[in-house]
C-alpha cells in the first residue's frame, strides 16, 4: 500500500510504515508541509496514496461523490509517538483489510 502522512502526524509514523514494507512518505518529504488540504488531496489522488491524517477535513473530502482518495483518520487525540505507533501496530492488519476491501475511510480510535 502507498501512504501519505499528513503534517499533524510525526515523521516517525512514515518511518514505521516503511519499516513494515509499505511505500510511505510524509508531506514534509515532498515539500507539501504547508500545502492546502486540497493540494494534499490532489497529490494523493495523482499518486494513488492513502492519506493518514488527524484532520477532519479529509474525512469530508473522502465522502464526496466522485472522490478517489482514501483516508486513515487518526482519532487518538494528542499522544506520544510511542502510543501512536503502538496503535498502528495493533490496528494495521484491520486497516490493511478494510482498505483492500474498498473502504474509503478507516478510523483509528
Amino acid at each position: 500500500m502507498k501512504f501519505l502522512v499528513d503534517n499533524q502526524l510525526p515523521l516517525a509514523l512514515s518511518e514505521y510504515l516503511r519499516d513494515r514494507a509499505h511505500d510511505c512518505i510524509h508531506v514534509l518529504d515532498i515539500g507539501l508541509g504547508t500545502a492546502s488540504d486540497k493540494d494534499v488531496c490532489l497529490y494523493a489522488e495523482a499518486e494513488e496514496r492513502i492519506i493518514i491524517t488527524k484532520d477532519e477535513d479529509f474525512f469530508y473530502f473522502a465522502n464526496q461523490p466522485q472522490t478517489k482518495i482514501k483516508v486513515i483518520w487518526v482519532r487518538l487525540g494528542n499522544c506520544r509517538n510511542a502510543a501512536l505507533l503502538q496503535a498502528f501496530e495493533h490496528h494495521l492488519p484491520a486497516i490493511e483489510f478494510c482498505l483492500a476491501a474498498g473502504d474509503p475511510i478507516v478510523e483509528i480510535r
